[in-house]
Formats: structure tokens, C-alpha cells, sequence
């Protein structure tokens, strides 16, 4: 039987606010909060103060293409390869404790560009040497010349932010890369115009030497751009957000509003008032309730987001992997949040608001890449269910489901994660089954 709130000051068994209980509910709010305030001020502006200072092992493949050209008069011929001197400047100018600059393949840096493996890649075409011999002879003898290029790659795909890191890097190498090939490109077109025994050497004009000088165009382009109503490759951070917001939020509901019906807890909204009488079932049994209603939730809530997603124009290439790939993420949160909630009570509002949003939103890698975090962002990635599941989302959304890039990795972790939440909660809960501390008899402070 329902019962309202009739309580008034004079009733007998009425707790006293003494100065004990007073300090008690000042103290520990502000300790809890304070703790909880200075972990969100460290976690959420240690991200963001300073990522080009923070930035190490960032990945960018580099491509050497170039097969060479033979310079010289006959009898003097020299072979010279231009794309090995940028390659081994490129290596010399790019701080290695800050980039991880792979040399691989141009198959091999596309199968890693595809697969979100690198941010970005520096390609030096076959023709580069040819090229450059060329624009050292037309800066001397008239004719159309081309200038030679070096193609600056983005992978917009893999985040924004990590596009305008690689153009970065790129427009801080290439000048001193730029610089080196220019005094070799001069040597050689010097060493070409040597006079006969005996003669005076041509002097090089003003207008030939600036352009031998600076002989190289840095080309940027996107690899794969991403279509429109993408948000510039932040569709997939805000979608693993959703499903992390909607298994947390989901399972704080879940828990109250059935506790709430079983008698467990009162009910009020605004003066109205409701305590049902505790129904007699045991910890174990309420908690299974409870997963069952995740699961349902999961389900509906993954087909809402779609819906959406789908209303606003954002471009779902895989709605079955999307969907559900959803309700799985959304059903292990919210079961693994249950269980922490059966296990610790209302303490585990708070380890679940630490464990999935507080620690999870830095170290998702979804705005600024792990690689341009403090390294203990690192860390929290190989585990952080909120990294997992943005890796899954990404590549779903922008790498046609591919399991490399991220979604095989983002599917067993979320199950490792389900299985923690299954074996978590029911152990807990049969164990104070076990212990007799059952929820229908109310323990006093001093128990």
C-alpha cells in the first residue's frame, strides 16, 4: 500500500539535526565534489591546453616512389636520386619522439590510410628526379617546365583535428627539405654548365638561381574525402557519445524507477510523494529484471538514434552494422552500470559517471587523436569503453565497416566489457543473497 508524506516536526522518532549530522552533510558533499571537480578540471583541460606539445608516435606514412635520373655530359653521366635526399631529409627534420614517419609502399600506406592506421602520408612520385632535372635545364635554356611536387596527404576520416596536425608537420619539413634539394638541383646544373678546359664558366642569373633555390610545390589533398552532413568527421565522436550517454543515463533510470516500483526506494515528483511497500524478491532476481529491461531499452534506443541520424541527412552507408552495433554498445554499458549500481548503491552513480563519461570522453581519441594527448590518455584508450566504441562508430560510418579499422577491436572489447558487467553483477548480488542482506529490511546508520 502507497503511502504520502505526512511527516511534521513533532514527530518523536524524527532524526535531530545535531552538529554532527550538520557537518556531515556539508563535509562530505564538498569533499566528494571537490575530488570530482579536480579530476574533471585535470582530465578535461590536459587534452586540450597543448596537443602539438603533447604529441608522440603519430603515425604518417611516407612513400618514396622516385626511380632516379642519370645527369651529366656522355661519359659523365652521374646517377642521382632526389626522392632518397627528401625521404632522408624528411626523416632528419621530423622530430621522431614527436612522429612515427612510416616508409612503406604506396599500396601498403593506402591499406593504412584506409584503415585509419595513419593520419596522413607524404608521397614522392616515380617521376620526381626527371622532374627536377628538367626544371634544371629549363631554368637555363627556354621552354615550359613544370614545377616537381611532393603530395601532402590527409585522412580526413581519421579526425579532423589529426588533418591539420599532418599539414603541420608538412609546412614545417618541407622548407629545409625544399632548401636541401635546391643547393643539390644548383651543384648539379653548375657542374653541367662547366665550361671546356681551359674556358670561363657561365655565371647562373639572378632569376635562375631564386628558382633552382626553391624548386619543389607542396601539393595537400584529402585521401577520400568525407561526403557532406558529416561534420567534418565529428558525426562519429557525437554517435559513440549518444551510445555511452544512453547506456549510463539508461541504466541510473532503469535502476531507480525499479527500484522505486518495487519498494525499494520513494518516489517524488515535486509534492507528490510515494513509497510502495518492499516487495519481496531478492537481489539477484531484481538485478536480472533490470537487465532486461536494458536490453529492451538498448534496442529501441539504437533504432531511435538511426531514425534521427537518418531525418538530419547524415550519410549511413551500413544501417545494419550501425544499429546493431548500437544496441550492443548500449545494452553492455547499461548492464555493466547496473551492476555496479547493485553492487555499490548509490556510490556507483558516481563510479559510473568516473568509468564511462569522466575518463572516457578525453581518452576517446574522437576530437583531438590520442597521439596529441598526455600519455596517460594512452593508457586509458586500451580500455576505456568510450574509445572502443568510437573506434567501432568511426568505422562504421567512414571505413565501410571494416574490422581494421577499428570495429573488430571496438566488437570484442565492448563483449570483454558485457561479460565484466554479467559476472560482476551476478556475483555480487548472489553473494549478499548468500550473506542474507536483503533490501526489505531498512538498517539504521549505526548498524
Amino acid at each position: 500500500m502507497a503511502t504520502t508524506d505526512s511527516t511534521s516536526g513533532t514527530d518523536p522518532n524524527a532524526r535531530r539535526l545535531d552538529r554532527r549530522s550538520l557537518l556531515r552533510m556539508v563535509g562530505a558533499p564538498m569533499i566528494v565534489l571537490t575530488l570530482l571537480t579536480t579530476l574533471l578540471g585535470i582530465m578535461y583541460l590536459a587534452y586540450v591546453v597543448d596537443p602539438e606539445e603533447n604529441l608522440h608516435d603519430f603515425p604518417i606514412a611516407l612513400v618514396n616512389q622516385d626511380v632516379g635520373e642519370t645527369f651529366g655530359s656522355p661519359g659523365q653521366e652521374r646517377r642521382v636520386n632526389f626522392g632518397d635526399q627528401v625521404a632522408d631529409g624528411l626523416r632528419k627534420s621530423v622530430p621522431a619522439d614527436q612522429i612515427d614517419l612510416r616508409v612503406v609502399g604506396i599500396s601498403e600506406a593506402e591499406r593504412q590510410m584506409q584503415s585509419g592506421k595513419v593520419y596522413g602520408a607524404i608521397i614522392i612520385p616515380s617521376d620526381f628526379s626527371k622532374r627536377l632535372g628538367i626544371l634544371g635545364v629549363g631554368s637555363v635554356v627556354p621552354g615550359d617546365i613544370e614545377q616537381p611536387i611532393i603530395t601532402l596527404q590527409t585522412n580526413p576520416r581519421a579526425g579532423t583535428y589529426a588533418s591539420a596536425i599532418v599539414v603541420r608537420v608538412g609546412d614545417r619539413a618541407f622548407p629545409e627539405v625544399n632548401k636541401q634539394v635546391g643547393e643539390e638541383l644548383t651543384r648539379q646544373v653548375q657542374a653541367q654548365l662547366a665550361p671546356p678546359e681551359g674556358g670561363q664558366a657561365p655565371e647562373l642569373s639572378g632569376a635562375t638561381r631564386i628558382a633552382l633555390a626553391s624548386p619543389l610545390q607542396l601539393i595537400v589533398e584529402e585521401f577520400r574525402p568525407l561526403p557532406s552532413n558529416t561534420g567534418q568527421g565529428l558525426t562519429a565522436f557525437f554517435y559513440a557519445l549518444l551510445l555511452l550517454l544512453a547506456g549510463v543515463i539508461g541504466s541510473m533510470t532503469i535502476h531507480t524507477m525499479v527500484d522505486a516500483n518495487l519498494g525499494f526506494v520513494p518516489t517524488e515528483y515535486g509534492p507528490w510523494y510515494v513509497h510502495f511497500p518492499p516487495t519481496p524478491i531478492s537481489r539477484f532476481k531484481t538485478l536480472l529484471l533490470k537487465w532486461g529491461v536494458m536490453i529492451l531499452m538498448g534496442s529501441v534506443v539504437s533504432l531511435i538514434y538511426m531514425l534521427v541520424a537518418k531525418g538530419l541527412g547524415m550519410p549511413i552507408e551500413n544501417p545494419l552494422a550501425l544499429f546493431v552495433y548500437s544496441a550492443f554498445a548500449i545494452i553492455a554499458v547499461g548492464i555493466t552500470g547496473l551492476s555496479i549500481l547493485a553492487a555499490l548503491g548509490s556510490a556507483g552513480l558516481l563510479v559510473n559517471l568516473i568509468l564511462f563519461i569522466v575518463l572516457g570522453l578525453p581518452s576517446s581519441g574522437g576530437t583531438v587523436p590520442i597521439e596529441a594527448t598526455p600519455k596517460y590518455f594512452g593508457w586509458l584508450a586500451l580500455f576505456e569503453p568510450m574509445h572502443q566504441v568510437f573506434l567501432a562508430v568511426r568505422s562504421i560510418l567512414y571505413f565501410d565497416a571494416s574490422g581494421p579499422a577499428g570495429l573488430t577491436r571496438g566488437f570484442w572489447m565492448t563483449l570483454i566489457g558485457l561479460v565484466i558487467g554479467l559476472v560482476l553483477g551476478a556475483v555480487i548480488t548472489r553473494y549478499y543473497d548468500y550473506k542474507g542482506l536483503h533490501r526489505g529490511r531498512p538498517v539504521s546508520a549505526t548498524e
